[in-house]
């Protein structure tokens, strides 16, 4: 099949109305906008977010805090996640999203004590707390920041 040969599908699209062609096509005079005002003219469009000169809730509302676009944003998973790989398995970001464990890998993956682990497997990951990595090596297994 080739792009110009797509078509849609029968019965999936109409003619368009054709607009200010007279009364007798129930669309003509005012051709569907209505009688005056800011919307029956050429090119008579109302900002996004604009209330009638009201202000608007955007404005309304108090602002709090702001997001630092420089900051970094870890996926957590904690040790206690880890202990149903078997030993000698070597455990990366990519294998605990396709596992399902993380759904976002962010900026990274920073691993915290949470739970136990007795499998000696190697861990590899953005970040580890001090507990996260005494745990891991405690179980015979590393600890790899990458």
């Amino acid at each position: 099949m080739k792009i110009e040969e797509l078509r849609a599908p029968e019965g999936s699209t109409r003619a368009r109305k054709r607009r200010g062609r007279g009364n007798a096509t129930g669309q003509g005079k005012t051709g569907g906008r209505g009688m005056n005002g800011q919307k029956q003219r050429s090119g008579g469009k109302i900002r996004l977010g604009f209330e009638g000169g009201q202000m608007p809730l955007y404005r309304r509302l108090p602002k709090r805090g702001f997001t630092n676009i420089w900051g970094t944003t870890y996926a957590i998973i904690n040790v206690g996640d880890l202990a149903g790989f078997e030993s000698g398995a070597e455990v990366t970001p990519e294998v605990l999203k396709d596992m399902g464990i993380l759904k976002r890998l962010e900026d990274g993956v920073k691993v915290l004590g949470e739970g136990e682990l007795t499998n000696s497997i190697t861990v590899k990951a953005s970040k580890f707390s001090e507990a996260a990595k005494a745990k891991i090596e405690a179980a015979g297994g590393k600890a790899e920041v990458i």
